[in-house]
């Protein structure tokens, strides 16, 4: 801010010197009418210092501006993605991935250019607008009074329209949230989208987001437009008038023509100024409203309190519902309620049910991913609530039946929750998951570096890369929710033989939709209407249990 205010106070000495140069060494009217070529070479050099000094005070200004800008988005960036990286399942639905992803982008820039905006042109402006009407009325007070009677129409201007278009911005932001989540959706569900043949119909629905955004867009940008015209008219009129009083006053003997011209410079300077303030604040007020957004994400509290608690009294890998209910947000009735049950430690436990029935929050209840509306559930003894983020995550290792693998090798992807696994470990956890066979086919081995969401492999390898990485972090409790639908029955019973003698003390909890995966549980846990319709093995179920033996009936040609 002090080299733009050493740039401005540069800019404002040019014109007082002007008038020097022309009064004094061209008409030389304060020696006799005869000018000088020494004065003018005197003020014309000392004038081309000035601009230089101007020029590197305005470049170092830059700079400065540019780290600081910059190191501010930076900083805000990542505290927006430790906080996103810290919210629940529920604080995370409710924003959604599209607006978050635009806040994280599109408001970080937006912030960007405000702090920009404001340390540079605010200040500079600012700066310009006072000192000009300063120095215009040191030149001749009724100058001064000329263009001092015309600020404030211009500043009721500037002021009504940015208060007409100051609500617009956040809705700006929103239609662009909206964009972003068609987009995401679209290029996530490609594949579904070509197979289905609804290539049109997405373009038609992007098109009408699209459309709707630019009209939001356009509707502020008239504004402005209206303006800035509005605003060139009005400086336009104090020129008229500047120059009619420069004249009489000149006629007179009050003014000298050096007077006037430094009038009008400084009269376009203002201008200027007046202008790029105008259109600043149109970027100030879409920053301010990015920043309100990102606010909106830096401020919100972890849904999550956690303990400090490292381990529990009982023995380890041991879990336990104690008549938990539970509904997702936004449901109207909780989808299973007053369930108690427990899972011995090193126990294999399927969970079985018909589709909806909660096998998949049953098992996210476990590391947390969502908590109870009533009830407890216990790790070792311990309600999971009383553990620190880190020992609770620690405890739990998780494979779902979407594989998701990053943009990087098959080793970063397997060690992915043991950073520091040696190469046998992870050929080992890679054979167990019957995937050692394929990824040494692979054109580097373990070395490949895997496409974006793994989609250089068949859903089968991407879904046994990702159980080798669950069953090489070291933890309690493995949890498998549906984790082995892509697997042929040879496969996943080859998997199941071989995670029993890789993970033998782990407890095992197994969602599973096929007759032939749960039967190989120590017990099965059958969830029914929101309730446990029976607990037992396969031949106990078969007997007791008629929701398990209607999916054993329906499942009869592939059990």
């Amino acid at each position: 801010m002090l080299f733009m205010a050493a740039e401005v106070a540069a800019d404002l000495l040019l014109p007082s010197l002007m008038q020097t140069l022309v009064d004094k060494g061209v008409l030389g009217l304060t020696d006799g009418g005869q000018g000088s070529a020494r004065d003018i070479l005197l003020l014309g050099f000392t004038m081309i210092a000035i601009v230089a000094g101007g020029a590197v005070c305005g470049s170092l200004n830059s700079v400065f501006v540019n780290l600081t800008s910059q190191n501010i988005g930076n900083d805000v960036r990542k505290k927006v993605f430790r906080r996103i990286m810290r919210f629940s399942f529920p604080q995370l639905d409710s924003f959604g991935s599209g607006t978050l992803i635009t806040r994280m982008t599109n408001d970080v820039s937006q912030v960007q250019s405000l702090v920009s905006q404001l340390i540079r042109g605010g200040v500079r402006t600012t700066l310009m607008i006072a000192g000009s009407i300063y120095f215009m009325h040191r030149l001749n007070p009724e100058f001064g009074l000329i263009v001092l009677a015309a600020v404030p129409v211009m500043a009721f201007c500037a002021a009504g329209c940015v208060a007409w278009v100051k609500p617009l911005f956040p809705k700006l932001q929103s239609r662009l949230d909206q964009l972003n989540e068609i987009l995401q959706e679209d290029i996530s569900g490609i594949r579904v989208i070509k197979a289905f043949g609804r290539e049109l119909y997405e373009r038609i629905r992007f098109g009408r987001a699209n459309n709707r955004l630019i009209r939001m867009q356009l509707k502020i940008l008239l504004a402005f437009s209206f303006l800035s015209p509005a605003m060139n008219l009005l400086m336009s009129l104090v020129v008229v008038a500047l120059l009619y009083r420069g004249s009489v006053l000149t006629g007179s003997g009050a003014a000298t023509p050096g007077e006037i011209m430094a009038g009008i410079t400084y009269t376009g300077r203002l201008l200027v100024s007046i202008l790029i303030l105008v259109m600043l604040s149109q970027m100030i007020a879409r920053g301010f409203a990015s920043w309100r957004r990102l606010r909106e994400v830096l401020t919100v509290t972890p849904g999550f309190r956690y303990g400090d608690a490292a381990t529990g009294p009982g023995p380890q890998g041991e879990v336990e519902f104690r008549d938990v209910t539970f509904g997702y947000p936004r449901l109207a009735s909780p989808i299973f309620s007053g369930v108690s049950l427990r899972i011995r430690s090193g126990e294999t436990v399927a969970v079985m049910g018909a589709t909806g029935c909660g096998k998949t929050a049953f098992a996210g209840l476990i590391p947390r991913f969502y908590d109870p509306d009533a009830g407890t559930v216990l790790i070792d003894g311990l309600d999971v609530r009383s553990y620190s983020r880190e020992a609770l995550l620690g405890k739990v290792s998780f494979a779902l039946q979407k594989s998701e693998l990053f943009s990087a090798t098959v080793r970063e992807n397997i060690s992915w929750g043991k950073p520091d696994a040696t190469d046998e470990e992870i050929r080992a956890a890679a054979a167990a998951a019957q995937a050692d066979e394929f990824i040494a086919k692979l054109p580097e081995g373990y070395d490949t570096l895997l496409t974006e969401g793994g989609t250089s492999l068949s859903g089968g390898q991407r879904q046994r890369i990702a159980l080798a990485r669950a069953i090489l972090k070291p933890a309690e409790i493995l949890i498998l929710d549906d984790a082995t639908s892509a697997l042929d029955t040879k496969t996943e019973a080859a998997f199941f033989s071989a995670l029993s003698r890789f993970a033998p003390g782990v407890t095992k909890i197994v969602v599973a939709q096929r007759i032939s995966t749960a039967r190989r549980a120590d017990r099965i846990i059958v969830l029914e209407k929101g309730r446990i319709a029976g607990v037992g093995t396969h031949d106990e179920l078969l007997q007791n249990c008629a929701a398990y033996q209607e999916i054993a009936a329906s499942q009869s040609g592939r059990a």
